[in-house]
């Protein structure tokens, strides 16, 4: 995005009240005597409530801790992202790129978010890693609506949910259009593709790929005077798979250090499972367009 079209955005934002704060809002008084209005307002005593280590270890807090943090920041991401796609759809492009704006920032958080799993040596993982069970964080419904979300499709992924309350939202995202979906439509209504096949895509399957989606990002890329907000696009969808590239490796390096080649505790092979998920990417014609330029 432009100078000038970050300035104009900005005038056009609509500005907070001067009355506006926390205590302001109508209903947000906490009822005397219970709690602050910043902890009433976050439902902060609720979230600081939910955290219940099984084992004596000094370190399963934080694991626990860390663990909830990201499936927090899976829901924002997943916000963000969804607002970018809907944006997208409805040829909103500028705004769409402020938003994947803020869906990075979130990113990177969530990535530096490994590093206080790195820190456990096998010693301490080992202390609290029975406690756990089945449980692993392959069963993530919020994860797993990000990767279909991004045009991940694969349905035999909603079978970890069956028969758990974040089932529906799973399988209702495998049948919404993804954020790709959304950006190949709007190279078609540029006409760098031709439209789809039918008036409704089967959301089911993966995102519309090949040859010729290479060639429309060929096209923004060879001339980015002329397709200048294409190419921020292209830019901006490089840097969520790019990070979400990064994000599966460093879980791969995380899980490496604390675990080795153990099976992972979800009923996967561990190590060699991660490597393999670590070599996909988003967005494939992005990244394959490159060693055509």
């Amino acid at each position: 995005m432009s100078t000038e079209q970050t300035a104009q955005r900005s005038e056009e934002s609509p500005r907070c009240p001067l009355s506006a704060g926390p205590g302001h809002g109508p209903g947000s008084a906490p009822a005397p005597g219970t709690t602050t209005p910043y902890a009433h307002y976050a439902r902060m005593d609720e979230l600081l409530a939910l955290q219940h280590p099984l084992s004596p270890a000094d370190t399963e807090p934080g694991f626990i801790i860390m663990s909830q943090v990201k499936e927090l920041l899976f829901k924002l991401l997943h916000t963000e992202l969804t607002t970018a796609r809907d944006q997208l759809s409805g040829d909103r492009l500028g705004d769409a790129l402020w938003t994947l704006r803020r869906a990075g920032r979130v990113q990177q958080v969530l990535l530096v978010s490994w590093e206080t799993f790195s820190v456990l040596s096998p010693a301490e993982f080992c202390e609290f890693r029975d406690v756990l069970g089945s449980a692993s964080g392959f069963q993530s419904a919020g994860y797993r609506r990000l990767e279909f979300l991004l045009g991940n499709k694969n349905p035999a992924m909603t079978e970890p949910h069956r028969d758990t309350v974040g089932y529906d939202a799973v399988i209702g995202q495998l049948h919404e259009p993804s954020l790709y979906d959304a950006a190949l439509a709007l190279l078609a209504r540029r006409g760098l593709l031709t439209p789809g096949d039918g008036p409704v895509r089967d959301a089911t399957v993966p995102y519309r790929g090949g040859a010729e989606v290479e060639e429309a990002w060929r096209e923004v890329y060879r001339d980015p005077v002329r397709h200048q907000d294409l190419h921020l696009l292209a830019e901006a969808l490089m840097d969520v798979a790019d990070r979400f590239a990064r994000w599966r490796y460093t879980h791969l390096v995380t899980v490496q250090r604390m675990l080795g080649a153990k099976p992972g505790t979800g009923g996967t092979e561990g190590v060699s499972w991660l490597a393999r998920i670590s070599e996909h990417r988003f967005f494939p014609e992005l990244w394959s367009v490159r060693s055509t330029l």
